[in-house]
């Protein structure tokens, strides 16, 4: 028996997320459902979603809980531990099993019978399209679901902050025209679907985002060296030869079996640098040519006076604005640099973990800022 849920914005994302499940199921064919995770029910997401608000705002010996709930039977998780006794899932319970796993990558396992929703114990590898509930800071949780080839950050779905519902779009047709845009959202998500997303540099931006001091990457054509007019010369710290390393892994990636293992170090690697101050410059191949490059105008360009922003949440609009009110001096050179340099990409992390993806829209003719938050979440 499931108890009545008293937070509201559980109420208002339940049915939408369920019906996100269950539509990503339907693209699933006869041979790849056996493997997917069972469907979670409206009324099951409600009353986790709310047990886990409530725990967010408790703490256990001054500090609040960071845990993720994986929905999912025992008998369907691999090599799980179980406990002896199963718990019920209330906040009190929560609280007291929150330091067990505050390490990334380990779930508390979550099910249901005629008794009520219960803990079972955990699990650290999880099916395609299993449900998963993190709580990240107090009132801060985040419903999000694994990638189909296992590797790489969640795909989000839904967003809440104490009152706040936002949907993640995964159509969001204000950046249609923008396929470079297209590939931070988080694209197919069932084995043996087409899969736009650009994995590496989503993970690039979620390490410039974890380290907290923000951070200027140019995404620059290979082969080319236009970008350099748009680059105060000369460059403080080049990488001569160029820095391979996320390059030579993903040329491997079918036939080395680390290298997941080495992908993450190699991003690793190169998001450090993003912490420099200054803009990191890597080519469209994932090849390190510099970082610390200090962005200028290019010789005969005007200074942006208005770009299009938008962000893929259900109900948002593009709304233009100035790039100075979008954020500080990164944001203004991220613009100037992809109005001078078009066939470029840059992306920003905000010290206050704000993340932006820069393009140039050809439908209106003016850069494009594509807020990508709730993706990083």
């Amino acid at each position: 028996m499931l108890s009545e849920p008293t937070y509201l914005a559980a109420r208002m994302a339940a049915p939408t997320i369920e019906a996100h499940f269950a539509e990503h199921r339907l693209l699933a064919t006869p041979q790849q459902r056996p493997r997917l995770a069972p469907a979670p029910l409206a009324a099951v997401i409600e009353a986790i979603i709310d047990v886990a608000f409530w725990a967010s705002l408790r703490r256990e010996e001054g500090h609040p809980p960071k845990i993720t709930l994986a929905l999912l039977p025992p008998a369907e998780a691999l090599q799980p531990l179980v406990f002896g006794q199963r718990k019920r899932l209330t906040p009190h319970n929560l609280i007291k099993l929150a330091p067990a796993v505050e390490q990334p990558g380990i779930h508390l396992g979550v099910w249901h019978d005629a008794d009520g929703l219960h803990v079972w114990g955990t699990v650290t590898e999880l099916p395609p399209l299993c449900f998963v509930l993190e709580v990240t800071e107090p009132g801060l949780l985040v419903v999000k679901h694994p990638r189909a080839d296992g590797f790489g950050k969640f795909v989000n779905v839904a967003i809440m902050r104490g009152d706040q519902l936002q949907v993640v779009d995964a159509d969001n047709s204000a950046i249609a025209d923008c396929r470079a845009l297209r590939r931070f959202l988080p694209g197919g998500a069932l084995p043996g679907t087409p899969e736009e997303t650009d994995d590496v540099l989503v993970e690039l931006a979620a390490v410039m985002r974890a380290h907290g001091r923000g951070g200027l990457v140019l995404v620059v054509p290979e082969n080319s060296d236009l970008w350099q007019a748009s680059i105060v010369q000369p460059m403080s710290y080049p990488v001569a030869p160029a820095y391979t390393g996320i390059t030579d892994v993903m040329n491997q990636r079918h036939s080395a079996p680390d290298w997941q293992k080495n992908l993450r170090r190699a991003i690793n690697i190169v998001g450090g640098f993003t912490s420099v101050d200054g803009a990191t410059v890597i080519t469209q191949d994932y090849r390190l040519l510099a970082f610390g490059a200090k962005v200028a105008r290019a010789k005969g360009s005007v200074a942006v006076e208005e770009m299009l922003i938008t962000e893929p949440v259900v109900g948002s609009t593009a709304r233009p604005a100035h790039p100075a009110q979008n954020g500080g001096t990164r944001h203004l050179a991220a613009a100037q640099f992809v109005h001078d340099q078009r066939d470029a990409l840059a992306l920003v992390a905000s010290q206050d973990g704000f993340f932006t993806v820069f393009a140039w829209s050809s439908e209106w003719n003016k850069v494009h800022a594509h807020r990508i938050d709730v993706l990083l979440l």
